[in-house]
């Protein structure tokens, strides 16, 4: 899943990519790393009646910055089932990690739903790779993030699409602490003032939900302020 073996290119010499880009910080650090390979990137940016709009124009300000194209796609999930989705469910705080229980932040299948849109994408534009900040070391326990549900997922483009295994998803990220990836960031020029990652919304972080305190992990580990937080 890693093409760690992709030596440094100038963008567009290995093609075309589609990148996940929900404007968090994840996201955002994948498709620099995807542009520094080399990778002429197509973000799909997702609004999908998400608790708040934020992370949208985050994610706008985040292609921009890297010179990429960007489509906003707008889905409808009416039958909720996830904090993210339904403001009646409270948004978890203050969680301890590693927690044993996924979380109602979880939105059903969202990944499945995403990476269905970029194969199509992908496809429909001559593009072979699609790349997706998926993280399984420090994060809230999805289970479409984890590395077995990505080697699942290709074998399925492999079998129900007419460009097969010529396209392929890739997820840098997945085995990575979160430091590591702030680090990885900080050295691609990521503009992490950009990103924003608080599920909650509003002006500034909560720094009291999953996505918060995983993100506050990242930057004390790596010895880095984190840009958003103002102290």
């Amino acid at each position: 899943m890693n093409p760690a073996h992709l030596n440094k290119k100038k963008c567009g010499t290995c093609g075309k990519a589609i990148v996940l880009l929900s404007g968090g910080l994840d996201s955002a650090t994948t498709l620099y790393y995807a542009r520094e390979k080399g990778y002429d990137c197509t973000c799909l940016v997702f609004d999908y009646g998400q608790r708040h709009k934020r992370e949208i124009e985050s994610a706008r300000k985040i292609a921009k910055s890297c010179g990429a194209h960007y489509k906003i796609i707008k889905i409808a999930l009416p039958w909720k089932g996830s904090a993210l989705l339904d403001r009646r469910v409270a948004v978890p705080k203050n969680r301890k990690h590693p927690a044993k229980e996924i979380p109602a932040t979880y939105v059903p299948a969202r990944n499945t739903i995403f990476l269905g849109f970029a194969v199509s994408c992908a496809e429909a534009i001559g593009a072979k790779a699609i790349f997706i900040g998926a993280n399984a070391v420090d994060f809230s326990g999805y289970p479409d993030c984890r590395p077995g549900y990505y080697k699942v997922y290709n074998e399925l483009i492999a079998r129900g699409t007419k460009a097969g295994a010529k396209i392929k998803i890739f997820a840098p990220l997945i085995g990575m602490t979160k430091a590591r990836i702030v680090r990885l960031g900080m050295k691609l020029g990521v503009p992490y003032g950009y990103t924003w990652s608080c599920y909650t919304g509003g002006k500034a972080p909560c720094l009291t939900c999953d996505s918060c305190i995983i993100r506050e992990k990242g930057f004390r580990e790596a010895k880095t302020r984190d840009p958003l937080v103002k102290r």
